[in-house]
């Protein structure tokens, strides 16, 4: 009987994966399209979705060393019956960047220190194809740039081929932008920095290079030493060559059903990740594609459901959300603009927004505003989700994104102040299971008054909408969607009941905002009108047909709230039978 795979859950080395009989999402058919475009090339890609793991596999793939393993590694894999030329062709050198650690002071060092430990154990592996003096002579070197120089040197006299692979090869920018700021990166990525003069030893060495990283910011600063690959983070071609494909995670899910280890249905399963873990997509010529989930998201999911026979009581695991406070430093290295927490907002607001992708830019120039969408959407805080003519419509991708946006707004708004999380779930509760609502919004526009560093900069409806957003992201008991299509209209926000965790919620709800001056407020037909327009739209979006399978059986309130200034003017529930 053969034995159950388990779940691969944190595990980046594919030799280790493949002989401790872990479960394998096979992505190898990819292997045959890279070669076939080029000998260099890059690829940005958010963090958890699996490429370490994908790196480890080619490794094991080109490794010369490990070509007498291929059956026993590769066996039953999609590249097992379609082997390329190149397969166990190669010395494989790789850097995994992320393993340097410490601040500005003791970066170079512990660069060196780590780019030493790779080359020694480089030319340990392969120490048969070296004379039996080489070791001492590499020790004669003083540094790693002199080590690895002799090392290339070698290679190209014995026509050894090489192929580099780098892992994280960005992690600098997130080391030294967060922790000291642009001046300090510019000194090792510009003129004669430690990193950039290692990098310029890569480009005429391999044969072969593959380098990845989260964002394009740092390729950018080292162009003048690895300039000539080509960039395949948009290609339609790899836009799933990483994370997991619908078909590939019911699969997995059907395979542990089948072991016995799963008691939840299939499609009970999907359907709660979806929101939470799909719809990644890196471009836009595939729209129409299948697109792709966050595949350490769907571990953690399943290995909670086998372990549990539950959902996880958190669709964000602790690691992920340490990744994205790494995001979040980053992109506030210089301290946000009111322009970009404006955008902030109103991504958080709107569920989109509308521009251009930078393919890659200079870290200085992060501020500008599409680099800094750019950079939203190669952090996997945006994908692609349309187009609007010679624009992008880029799209908050799931709910954890959309979670993560409301956690940094609500951050940046209560930097003085501390959020009463106590409070705030008690009338999530009340809301949940009473269909006591007018607390709640109260509570929030008690804040919002309170806080006049909030409005400073940015005015009106779009800011309360945006505070209110960051506020209903943290509550439980709700899948919260701003900007819900009903009707041919957009209501501001549809409360969905969680009935996968909560299965016992039993109110939802449709809330519609509007923003008036004080001034304006006071003009009662100005007021008058608007509330009626409000009215109105409100009961057209409780009309649509989605309206009665998204209340998933709960009693439906539709609140109209009307803002005066920075209080509310008026609020009220609308009949809408």
């Amino acid at each position: 009987m053969e034995q159950i795979k388990r779940l691969p859950l944190g595990v980046s080395n594919f030799r280790y994966l493949r002989e401790d009989n872990r479960y394998f999402v096979d992505n190898t058919q990819y292997i045959e399209r890279l070669e076939k475009l080029s000998n260099f090339l890059f690829l940005v890609r958010p963090r958890r979705f699996g490429k370490s793991l994908f790196l480890s596999m080619l490794e094991s793939y080109y490794d010369i060393d490990q070509k007498d393993d291929f059956d026993k590694l590769f066996g039953g894999l999609w590249i097992h019956e379609h082997p390329t030329d190149n397969r166990g062709k190669y010395l494989v050198m790789r850097y995994d960047f992320s393993q340097v650690r410490g601040n500005l002071e003791e970066l170079p060092r512990a660069f060196n220190d780590y780019c030493e430990k790779v080359i020694g154990d480089f030319v340990s592996n392969y120490a048969h194809y070296f004379s039996d003096g080489f070791i001492d002579e590499l020790k004669e070197e003083k540094d790693a740039f002199g080590k690895l120089g002799l090392v290339l040197f070698k290679c190209k006299r014995l026509c050894l081929p090489l192929y580099l692979i780098v892992d994280e090869y960005d992690n600098f920018t997130n080391v030294v932008l967060n922790s000291r700021g642009l001046a300090d990166y510019e000194a090792i990525t510009h003129g004669e920095g430690f990193f950039r003069d290692y990098f310029k030893l890569f480009k005429p060495n391999f044969e072969r290079i593959l380098m990845l990283g989260v964002s394009p910011v740092t390729m950018d600063d080292l162009t003048s030493g690895y300039n000539i690959a080509t960039n395949i983070t948009q290609d339609s071609t790899f836009n799933a060559i990483m994370g997991f494909s619908e078909p590939q995670v019911r699969e997995m899910v059907e395979y542990y059903r089948r072991a016995g280890l799963v008691n939840m249905e299939t499609e009970e399963i999907v359907a709660d990740m979806k929101p939470w873990y799909d719809n990644y997509c890196f471009s836009k010529d595939s729209l129409d594609d299948a697109r792709v989930f966050n595949s350490d998201m769907v571990l953690y999911y399943l290995s909670n459901v086998i372990e549990k026979g539950t959902a996880p009581e958190s669709y964000l695991d602790e690691n992920a959300r340490m990744d994205y406070g790494k995001i979040r430093k980053l992109i506030s290295y210089d301290k946000l603009d009111m322009r970009r927490k404006g955008l902030l907002l109103q991504i958080a607001k709107d569920g989109y927004i509308n521009g251009r992708l930078v393919r890659q830019f200079p870290a200085h120039e992060v501020i500008d505003e599409s680099n800094f969408v750019s950079l939203l959407y190669y952090y996997g805080m945006l994908t692609i989700g349309g187009t609007r003519g010679a624009m992008l419509k880029l799209t908050i991708p799931n709910n954890n994104a959309r979670e993560l946006y409301y956690e940094y707004i609500l951050r940046e708004y209560n930097k003085e102040g501390v959020v009463d999380m106590f409070r705030l779930d008690e009338l999530a509760y009340q809301m949940a299971y009473a269909g006591d609502w007018r607390p709640m919004f109260e509570f929030i526009a008690g804040r919002y008054s309170e806080d006049s560093s909030v409005r400073s900069g940015i005015e009106g409806e779009r800011n309360y909408q945006g505070y209110m957003a960051a506020y209903m992201g943290q509550l439980s008991y709700y899948l919260v969607c701003p900007e819900m299509e009903l009707n041919h209209g957009y209501a501001d926000f549809f409360l969905m009941p969680d009935k996968i965790r909560y299965k016992d919620v039993s109110h939802s709800y449709i809330v519609e905002l509007k923003y008036l001056s004080k001034a304006d407020y006071k003009n009662g037909e100005t007021a008058k009108k608007q509330w009626d327009e409000a009215v109105g739209q409100i009961r057209e979006y409780a009309k649509a047909k989605r309206v009665g399978v998204m209340k998933q059986g709960t009693e439906l309130h539709c609140i109209v709230i009307q803002m005066s200034g920075d209080e509310i003017g008026r609020m009220e529930e609308i009949d809408v039978q």
